[in-house]
C-alpha cells in the first residue's frame, strides 16, 4: 500500500479526504514512479492533478512533495509499494 497525505488546500477536490491508501503494484519488469501515484489520484479525484502538476508535467512551484522523508521536484522518482507520499501546499502571505 502506498500511503498518500493531502493538504487542506485540495479538500474541494477530495471531499476533504486527507489521507488514503493506494493499492498499486508495478507491472512485471516495471517500476512505480510518482507520476503513477498522481495519475491514480486524478482517476479518483478529477481535476486534482492540475492543482499539483502544471501543463508541462512539472510539480507546481507552490507545491512541495515528499516520498518518505525526501522532498522531490520531479515525477519520475521511484515509489515502492510501501512508500509514504505527502503533498504539501505552500503558505504565503505578507
Amino acid at each position: 500500500m502506498i500511503r498518500v497525505f493531502l493538504p487542506s488546500q485540495l479538500d474541494d477536490y477530495t471531499d476533504s479526504v486527507r489521507e488514503l491508501e493506494l493499492d498499486m503494484r508495478a507491472e512485471a519488469g516495471q517500476s512505480l514512479v510518482l507520476a503513477d501515484v498522481i495519475a491514480e489520484l486524478e482517476r479518483r479525484y478529477k481535476g486534482l492533478a492540475f492543482r499539483i502538476v502544471d501543463e508541462h508535467g512539472n510539480i507546481r512551484r507552490h507545491i512541495a512533495m515528499f516520498v518518505g522523508e525526501t522532498m522531490v521536484r520531479t515525477l519520475d522518482v521511484p515509489v515502492t509499494e510501501n512508500s509514504r507520499v505527502q503533498i504539501v501546499g505552500a503558505l504565503s502571505g505578507g
